[in-house]
């Protein structure tokens, strides 16, 4: 942690500390240091450990379903057999539910428990969103840095390229063409000479700048003097040359920030791709339970159980994936700049000096390359001084030296022009800034999105759980197949009963229906008072037959007929022989 306290505008996030104080355990149950190496073994073994809470976790949730399902069946083939006993009970104080007392409550509780479960898969899966689009933003974040770090890389190589074939471009044309044309001038030749011996130590200089190639391949100051050609050390730049995987390993050596970023780039997209198809995969199965218990659809229900399974597996997946990743990344983020310095990937190719120039960036650390700029700089202002010299007195006495002079001067200013362009390039600001750019998206918004899913993934864990213990018994409350055609005869038989009389059974006639009115004995009875018109006589046909009078009135495929409040009160409490006259008039036309 005291390595971090030199990298400026960095430090761990909370989150961070949090993951990386977890406690390690090998596959032996020791404790192991929670410092990142990921070619380890042994650290290995401490991330496989933490992912396999997430696979305990999954054993413990089915056995939680399968112990809900068995107490359901029991309780079913219960309910089988104490349904004789209970039905008259249960139908008495029935709702339009047709349940009611200790089984309506249970069922009702069940299938809140159902709904409250839907709601935290959804719950969990705005927080999924979120999270994905966090990790997204820090992926983008770590392989823009990575490709502007490629890209100042790539200048540095396409610099000193383009300055030593410059160099080399001018020591084999004009200023052999000088040389030959001053062999009669020995102040003017060695001149000549002087500028194409310091042209040599430039490019002996910048060849020996490199910040990616092996030190093996930076050997070049046993060059001929004589014109041999002097191959730079990186002649392609990073974001020219191929990323492709070489077939030794994972990883390019040395290390290129080019194929990082197309490589992270390619990986995230696909990453994106995965949480978005398995949370809209959670969605549409917490939207289809919800439509199957409004619909009471048991197909739609199993369906959607077989797609809870495959989601209640995908979570607690991810789940074990997302720790491992958490506390690997935490690991990293704690101290980058201790893994960078002894990677091997890092250092193959470039000092630990320079390394750590870049990394730290501190205003007390010199430039590794300052000597050799230093040194470069010196040798191309006397290439200069010596031109100029040879501009002022040579060209008098050798006109035809003229040409080869200007080309030369041109190919010192372009020179020159690239020489300061790298020398701003090659300073530890732009490449640092970079850096904890990319440290910025990787630790704080990638960790933050990774934390995110994590929860995600947990709650839609539980919440596929409890949907899954709790969907058999919202089962019990759909009306079964036998049920629905009962209902259907009866509904047809009368289409003018009422719906609540249409679901009471044929053994509730033992309570005492009341008789029809025109049953009642009597004979003295006399309709009331009312302020009804009075009702129409019997109509007579053509053939002398009165029309419906001798018809009852379910024969005349009409509704029975309404009566005032008053009718029925003194109907109810009048005689008990009614006069069947006065009855045929009631119910005639």
């Amino acid at each position: 942690m005291a390595a971090m306290a030199t990298v400026p505008s960095y430090s761990p996030s909370i989150w961070v500390r949090m993951c990386h104080a977890l406690p390690r355990l090998d596959f032996t149950m020791q404790m192991r240091d929670n410092i990142f190496v990921p070619e380890s073994w042994e650290y290995q073994q401490t991330l496989l450990i933490l992912s396999s809470l997430s696979a305990i976790a999954l054993v413990i949730s089915l056995l939680v379903v399968l112990s809900f399902l068995i107490h359901y069946c029991c309780c079913h083939r219960g309910d089988r057999s104490d349904g004789s006993e209970e039905e008259e009970e249960d139908e008495d104080g029935s709702t339009g539910h047709g349940y009611s007392g200790k089984k309506g409550r249970g069922i009702c509780c069940v299938t809140w428990v159902a709904v409250a479960s839907v709601t935290l898969c959804c719950v969990a899966i705005g927080i999924g969103f979120y999270g994905n689009s966090e990790a997204n933003d820090g992926m983008y974040q770590l392989t823009s840095s990575l490709l502007t770090a490629n890209y100042t890389l790539a200048s540095i190589d396409l610099l000193i390229s383009d300055t030593i074939s410059g160099l080399q471009l001018s020591i084999t044309g004009p200023l052999t063409t000088m040389e030959e044309l001053f062999t009669g001038s020995k102040p003017f030749l060695v001149s000549t000479r002087n500028c194409k011996r310091l042209s040599e130590n430039v490019i002996n200089l910048l060849s020996s700048i490199s910040l990616g190639q092996s030190s093996s391949d930076a050997g070049l100051n046993d060059s001929n003097v004589g014109g041999v050609s002097i191959v730079p050390l990186t002649p392609v730049p990073p974001s020219v040359a191929p990323t492709v995987v070489p077939s030794g390993g994972l990883m390019p050596s040395p290390f290129s920030p080019g194929w990082a970023a197309n490589t992270l780039m390619v990986n995230e997209d696909y990453r994106w791709l995965s949480y978005v198809l398995l949370l809209l995969l959670d969605l549409i199965v917490c939207l289809f339970i919800l439509l199957g218990l409004a619909k009471q659809a048991r197909w739609l229900l199993i369906l959607m159980t077989v797609l809870a399974w495959l989601a209640l597996f995908l979570s607690w997946g991810s789940l074990g994936l997302e720790t491992a990743t958490v506390v690997a990344l935490s690991d990293f983020c704690s101290d980058p700049n201790t893994f960078i310095l002894n990677s091997t990937q890092f250092t193959g190719g470039t000092s630990p000096d320079v390394l750590d120039y870049y990394l730290t960036c501190s205003r007390r650390m010199n430039s590794p390359f300052q000597q050799l700029l230093t040194q470069s700089q010196r040798a191309l202002s006397n290439i200069h001084t010596h031109l100029s010299s040879l501009d002022r007195n040579a060209l008098t006495q050798f006109p035809k030296a003229e040409k080869s002079l200007r080309e030369v001067q041109q190919i010192l200013n372009s020179t020159e022009g690239n020489f300061h362009q790298l020398v701003a390039l090659l300073n530890c600001r732009g490449l640092n800034k970079d850096y904890i750019d990319s440290l910025k998206g990787l630790c704080y918004d990638g960790m933050e999105g990774l934390l995110y899913l994590s929860l995600y993934s947990f709650l839609s864990a539980l919440a596929f759980t409890a949907i899954l213990c709790s969907l058999p018994g919202a089962w019990r409350s759909f009306p079964s197949e036998s049920e629905e055609y009962e209902d259907s005869d009866s509904e047809s038989e009368d289409p003018f009963t009422s719906h609540q009389a249409r679901r009471q059974p044929a053994s509730g006639s033992q309570r005492g229906a009341m008789a029809p009115f025109y049953n009642y004995p009597g004979a003295g009875w006399t309709p009331p008072f009312s302020s009804a018109p009075p009702l129409p006589t019997p109509n007579v046909s053509s053939n002398g037959n009165p029309g419906y009078e001798s018809l009852p009135l379910t024969d005349r495929q009409s509704p029975p007929p309404s009566y005032s409040p008053s009718m029925l009160t003194g109907y109810g409490g009048g005689q008990s022989h009614p006069n069947p006259s006065h009855s045929r008039n009631l119910y005639s036309r």
